[in-house]
């Protein structure tokens, strides 16, 4: 997927750049910036030196040495001094210096750290918020694959209030499958002191009524299985390029707003059988702002449906029912929650 948030150590990510936060000396520091020097060897250091430094909200393009990647792109972020300096826009401004070097030495995967959201003090929530829209504003105009990389579930987090708010929403709507009645009544069968056991006998179910079988009888217009395959519901890619032809937008807006790649939208519109991962079907659903019904009815066409029983699917539901059809901001809190992200 275009924009993807990961756990892992940026000096670790084989990409064609990773992103250093760096010290406006670029002559490295603590934190991200001085795992990266380390990785990379002292030849880093060495050419460093000769760029002279950046200004905060600029960046520089190296190379790599010993790391798994071809370049280091350095940008410095802004030291927070309360919000009202300027440093949102000196933050994204990292961001989109950052992605135009890489653009312009032919990157096509980019990784970042959450940039000033460490010795800087830029608050993290907020850090976060200003790299996914920076981001997400340019992959809506270019074909790039980004890279958030979090080290540690403490470098990660979002508003406090929209976590307790979804917090608050999975506590009422998400069904543990775990409380369900047969695995209650198996847990009853294997207890020492259950009344089954001792008397010998089962628990009685709940009954279920007996479907009559001139209800599973074919339509009269259906002569036989070939008739039924011809009058199949649309499936799921003529469904989504009729919705795309009803929404008035371009195919490109649709896919980028997915947080889905050009080629996986070609794969879709290609072959009228293709079936998506969930993750990528509910995806399109967010792109086209379809409401609740809608979004079932399409996903339902690549063979999936949402359940109580699964936090994903409570929290897209969440989103969909608040009309926040903000991909970046969902797989946030998808992220936060320990879920898979929506897009490829």
């Amino acid at each position: 997927m275009p924009l993807s948030i990961v756990r892992n150590d940026i000096t670790k990510m084989a990409v064609d750049a990773i992103v250093n936060a760096a010290q406006a000396s670029l002559l490295g520091g603590g934190g991200v910036d001085g795992c990266i020097h380390r990785a990379a060897g002292l030849e880093l250091l060495a050419e460093c030196r000769r760029l002279g430094g950046c200004p905060t909200g600029e960046a520089r393009i190296t190379g790599a040495y010993r790391l798994p990647c071809r370049y280091v792109i350095h940008t410095v972020g802004p030291v927070w001094q309360g919000g009202g300096h300027g440093e949102r826009e000196q933050l994204a401004s990292c961001y989109r210096a950052s992605l135009a070097l890489a653009k312009d030495h032919g990157c096509g995967t980019v990784a970042f750290p959450l940039i000033a959201s460490g010795s800087f003090g830029y608050p993290k929530d907020q850090a976060l918020r200003v790299a996914v829209d920076a981001i997400g504003e340019f992959l809506l105009r270019n074909d790039m694959t980004v890279y958030l990389v979090i080290f540690g579930r403490e470098a990660f987090q979002i508003s406090g209030r929209l976590f307790a708010d979804i917090a608050e929403y999975i506590d009422d709507h998400y069904v543990d499958t775990h409380t369900d009645y047969l695995r209650e009544s198996r847990c009853e069968m294997g207890s020492p002191a259950s009344p089954f056991r001792a008397a010998g006998k089962a628990p009685k179910l709940p009954e279920v009524p007996m479907v009559a079988s001139e209800a599973l009888e074919l339509p009269a217009a259906a002569s036989g299985l070939d008739d039924l395959l011809t009058r199949l519901d649309a499936g799921f890619s003529e469904t989504l390029l009729k919705l795309i032809d009803r929404s008035g937008k371009k195919d490109s807006e649709i896919y980028k707003r997915a947080n889905v790649d050009r080629k996986l939208f070609s794969k879709i519109r290609n072959n009228p059988d293709y079936k998506p991962s969930k993750s990528t079907a509910l995806a399109f659903a967010i792109a086209l702002e379809l409401d609740l019904d809608e979004t079932r009815d399409l996903i339902a066409r690549a063979g999936y449906a949402l359940s109580a029983s699964s936090k994903f699917d409570v929290i897209i539901e969440y989103f969909i029912r608040r009309k926040n059809y903000d991909i970046f901001q969902i797989n946030e809190a998808l992220f936060a929650f320990d879920q898979s992200l929506l897009g490829a």
